[in-house]
């Protein structure tokens, strides 16, 4: 075995789409390898003995270079190359992601009476995430929330808020987002470019994206924590009720605040309790 190499990020995460290249001292590429699903690097080449450069790169992480003497047996053990990401941000491993609702809050706030705030959550969803591999802005989201899973505290307050008076529930019985793209907003953030549609509506929404880590869980998986926020305009969905009190005050908010804390198992699916 000629080189060999594991190619990983600053979370150890294997960087599956790495390649390898390895020239002499007349900048003469003498090795061209990419890695495996892994992050490992293995080419049969034979190098001569001396001294080489190696140049590791990837896309959306910055390129490393470095020198290597290969003795007399022809061989080049590079040893863990780690990658940082461009502009220092780190992501979750790539592929697929499933959010665990049991671990995870769907929120909504209103300003009530124009002094405080009324918190809810929705207790019924599911959604699916896809890191790209390659570039974030491929990244995707798909989110799908029971609509009648509102919860306030209070059943009449919610038995209003599933009437046609707001999320119209009988009609309309899931509230859906769909990613359309992601931009960087900073290290370790991202905005969320997507369409929400509600009471059969759609409209744009962005998600201001925190990632927050990843981690093993008890039962053998991977876990990876997101929070995210985003403002809503309940007159863009055609929930034009309100109720105005004394002083000409509105008994409800028209723009409602989503916060949304989310941890998602790395894989297709959930683990079997």
């Amino acid at each position: 075995m000629g080189l060999t190499a594991r190619i990983r990020t600053r979370d150890g995460w294997a960087v599956s789409h790495a390649v390898v290249t390895v020239t002499d001292m007349t900048g003469t590429q003498v090795v061209r390898a990419e890695a495996d699903d892994e992050g490992v690097v293995r080419d049969a080449t034979a190098l001569a003995p001396g001294a080489y450069t190696v140049i590791v790169t990837a896309v959306g992480y910055a390129p490393v270079a470095s020198s290597a003497i290969v003795t007399a047996s022809g061989r080049a053990g590079i040893g863990t190359v780690t990658l940082a990401r461009q502009g220092g941000t780190e992501l979750p491993p790539p592929g697929p992601w499933t959010v665990d609702p049991a671990h995870s809050t769907v929120g909504a706030v209103a300003q009530h009476l124009g002094i405080s705030s009324v918190r809810g959550r929705f207790t019924d969803f599911s959604a699916a995430l896809e890191i790209a591999p390659d570039e974030v802005t491929k990244s995707r989201v798909e989110a799908v929330i029971r609509a009648a899973s509102i919860d306030t505290g209070n059943a009449m307050r919610d038995q209003h808020l599933r009437s046609a008076d707001f999320l119209d529930t009988e009609r309309f019985p899931e509230i859906v987002y769909r990613s359309t793209g992601v931009t960087e907003a900073g290290p370790d953030r991202w905005t969320v470019h997507g369409e929400l549609t509600m009471r059969g509506i759609g409209r744009p929404v962005d998600l201001d994206l925190a990632y927050l880590g990843t981690g093993a869980d008890p039962w053998g998986g991977t876990r990876a924590a997101f929070r995210a926020t985003a403002e809503l305009h309940r007159d863009d969905f055609a929930m034009n009720y309100n109720q105005v009190v004394q002083a000409g005050i509105a008994a409800i908010g028209t723009t409602l605040k989503v916060e949304l804390d989310v941890q998602a198992v790395q894989g297709e699916s959930l683990p079997q309790a």
